[in-house]
C-alpha cells in the first residue's frame, strides 16, 4: 500500500488522530462507539484507524494502518465497519479524514421525512447538497444489523454521500468527511449541534434555513477558521 509519509510526520498525524477521538467524545459526537480515519498523505491509498476500541480509549498505539479493502497487517481485532472509511476513500480521492458517528441529536433525522438543513452559518457546508439517509435496506434486506459490515455496504454508503460532506444512516448514525482531519471533526460536531437547533426551531414553528448560496458563502468563510475551533479542542485532548 502507498503511505508517503516521513516518520515524523506520521507520528504528528497519530498524535491528532488519537486526540480526535478524544475530542469527539468531549463534544459529545462520539460515546463508546463510533471511530475516526485519517488517510496516511494525499493519494495514498492507506489510513489509519484504531484497533476495536471505543474512542476515549485509543492511544497513539492503538493506530493501525489499513489499506482500501480494510485489511491490516497482524492479528488485531477490527472495527466492524471499518469499511465505511475504506469505501469512502477509495470513492473519494479528496477526503482525508472521515468521523463515523451516532451523535444523539443527528439520528432522529434518519428515521424522519424531515431533511437536515442548516439554520446555523456554523453549519453552511451542509446547504450545498440535500443532505442524503443511506437506508441499508435497499441493499442488504430487512433483515441486518444496520452495520456496514462488508466492502459492497461501504460502496453503496460511499455512493449515497456521493460528492457531499455528511450522509445520515437510516436508524444508525451518520458520517461526516473533510479535506483534513480538523475539518471532518469540525463537520461532525457541527453537525450535531445543528441537528440539535435545527429540533428546536421545528418545535417552535417553521425554521427559515441557510439558501444554497448563504451555504455556499458561509461554508468559504467560516471554513477558513476550521484550525481555530481546532487548536482550542485540541488542547484539551
Amino acid at each position: 500500500m502507498t503511505r508517503s509519509l516521513t516518520g515524523e510526520t506520521e507520528a504528528t498525524l497519530r498524535d491528532d488522530l488519537a486526540a480526535a477521538n478524544h475530542i469527539l467524545v468531549a463534544q459529545g459526537v462520539l460515546d463508546a462507539y463510533g471511530h475516526a480515519s485519517a488517510r496516511l498523505a494525499p493519494g495514498s491509498d492507506a489510513f489509519l484507524l484504531s484497533r476495536s476500541l471505543a474512542p476515549a480509549s485509543v492511544t497513539t498505539s492503538d493506530l493501525l494502518v489499513h489499506d482500501l479493502d480494510g485489511e491490516v497487517s497482524g492479528d488485531h481485532r477490527l472495527y466492524l465497519e471499518r469499511f465505511i472509511h475504506s469505501e469512502i476513500y477509495r470513492l473519494r480521492p479528496d477526503v482525508m479524514a472521515v468521523v463515523h458517528s451516532h451523535s444523539p441529536s443527528v439520528v432522529p433525522f434518519s428515521v424522519v421525512d424531515v431533511p437536515l438543513r442548516p439554520v446555523m452559518h456554523v453549519a453552511g457546508f451542509l446547504a450545498e447538497r440535500p443532505t442524503p439517509v443511506f437506508e441499508i435496506s435497499d441493499y442488504a434486506g430487512d433483515g441486518t444489523d444496520l452495520l456496514i459490515t462488508s466492502p459492497a455496504l461501504g460502496e453503496a454508503l460511499a455512493k449515497t454521500l456521493g460528492e457531499g460532506t455528511v450522509a445520515l444512516m437510516r436508524g444508525h448514525g451518520s458520517v461526516a468527511v473533510g479535506a483534513s482531519l480538523p475539518e471532518a471533526v469540525y463537520r461532525a460536531v457541527y453537525t450535531e449541534l445543528n441537528a440539535r437547533y435545527q429540533a428546536q426551531a421545528l418545535a417552535l414553528g417553521t425554521p427559515r434555513y441557510l439558501t444554497v448560496q448563504e451555504g455556499i458563502a458561509t461554508a468559504k468563510s467560516i471554513g477558513s477558521t476550521v484550525d481555530r475551533a481546532w487548536n482550542v479542542w485540541r488542547t484539551t485532548a
